[in-house]
């Protein structure tokens, strides 16, 4: 008994004895629990929703509604015009865009009480961002009965009287119906004549019997086409294969950079330093298969949702394998890095672990980045992994272009050159 308490105790006394890698196994736990929780609390909320909205009725209703959709806090309201908003949710910049048709104005009051045709507002949404349609839905609901309530229903307002005469006149109502429309509007005539005299009432709209939703909604998928094929759906396989295709290609990276402190630690490192190589012959090397290897496994990944998960290149093929290159090469970079900068490979492995799953998460690999808060989102732009993300759902589902793999690819290669640049600098090439 007293020999396994020593070695229990020797073991305990040696996994304490390294406080980095101690450290490292508590702080990484307590930041990713904090990250989830402050995404998914009950205190969270979607703000900073990038929405559009495309005015072709420019009515005053319908510039009102434009106006308060602008003053909502929950959104980042965007006005153009209807071809550039649904590119820009094709894209990805945009969540959703909401099309207010023409005779807006004139319709919606009649409408609400059943009289007229409702018009019908057409949203296009990215259908990778299902919860923030829903938000964008129930805030146009919101604000268009607001507007036509206050267009309706205030003092000054002829519509009532206009109704009143459509329903009067009109021969589809059974006189019951008829009845009681009238005397709705009998009795909201003598409110509005009692406001006229005391202007101090709400002017939002009454729970009346008869009131409707004074429009309807069209909800449309940006979705993007393939090559002389109709329109395919959207498959979140996709995002979910670049998001741990980026986290495991990086793990390797960090394994690279483990080879080189073990190789140090053996010995071999020496013996290589022996050999007639130049350093940019041996650290060239380690770039350059590590960049191949990660481009090579990152290609099956591909190949295997491809083939079994329905994964679609629906973008440019060469701007794909532009930005696979690309991450291959900063996977590389970062490998190296990480073993400049490490000491022992106990103490660093735990280091490194954690600044890459800090990347992945503020990279949107687990969970898109769109859920994040909005300074978040800002935030991780400085995350190359972010970048890797996006250009890799940009060229797959989101059907995008060459030239919107350009930018992340650059900034894909800045970080490889700084990461590379600070490594050589801080790389120990004696013992």
């Amino acid at each position: 008994m007293q020999a396994l308490l020593a070695l229990v105790r020797a073991e305990i006394k040696l996994h304490f004895s390294n406080r980095r890698a101690v450290l490292m196994s508590i702080v990484a736990p307590i930041l990713i629990a904090a990250f989830f929780g402050s995404l998914f609390g009950s205190n969270s909320k979607m703000a900073g929703i990038a929405v559009g909205v495309v005015d072709l009725d420019h009515s005053p209703l319908s510039q009102r509604v434009v106006a308060a959709l602008q003053a909502e806090s929950a959104l980042k309201t965007t006005v153009t015009d209807e071809a550039d908003a649904v590119a820009q949710v094709r894209a990805g910049k945009l969540r959703a865009v909401a099309i207010l048709p023409q005779g807006l104005g004139q319709q919606a009051a009649g409408a609400m009480f059943g009289g007229v045709p409702k018009p019908e507002i057409v949203l296009h949404y990215d259908p990778s961002q299902a919860s923030a349609l829903a938000v964008v839905r129930g805030l146009l609901a919101q604000t268009l009965m607001q507007e036509v309530s206050r267009t309706t229903f205030s003092a000054d307002s002829p519509v009532l009287a206009d109704l009143k005469q459509q329903v009067e006149k009109s021969q589809g109502l059974d006189a019951e119906r008829r009845a009681e429309l009238l005397r709705m509007f009998d009795s909201i005539g003598a409110v509005q004549k009692r406001e006229a005299t005391q202007p101090q009432g709400d002017a939002s709209a009454p729970a009346a019997a008869g009131l409707s939703m004074p429009y309807t909604t069209r909800e449309v998928e940006a979705l993007q086409s393939s090559a002389n094929a109709a329109p395919v759906a959207y498959n979140s396989y996709a995002h979910s294969f670049a998001g741990m295709g980026v986290q495991f290609i990086l793990m390797s990276g960090v394994e690279m950079g483990m080879g080189l402190l073990l190789m140090r630690r053996l010995g071999l490192w020496k013996r290589l330093r022996a050999a007639p190589l130049s350093r940019a012959q041996l650290l060239g090397s380690r770039i350059a298969a590590s960049a191949l290897i990660s481009l090579i496994v990152f290609a099956v990944i591909y190949v295997v949702a491809i083939a079994f998960f329905g994964v679609r290149v629906l973008g440019s093929p060469a701007g794909f394998a532009l930005v696979l290159a690309c991450f291959a090469l900063l996977t590389a970079s970062f490998g190296l890095l990480i073993a400049a900068l490490g000491r022992t490979p106990e103490a660093t492995r735990g280091l490194a672990i954690l600044a890459t799953l800090l990347m992945v998460m503020l990279g949107g690999a687990w969970v898109p980045a769109f859920i994040f808060p909005e300074w978040l989102q800002t935030v991780s732009l400085a995350v190359p992994t972010r970048w890797a993300v996006d250009a890799l759902d940009a060229m797959t589902w989101r059907g995008q272009p060459f030239a919107e793999a350009l930018l992340p690819s650059g900034v894909m290669l800045a970080f490889s050159a700084a990461f590379a640049l600070i490594a050589i600098w801080r790389f120990r090439w004696e013992e």
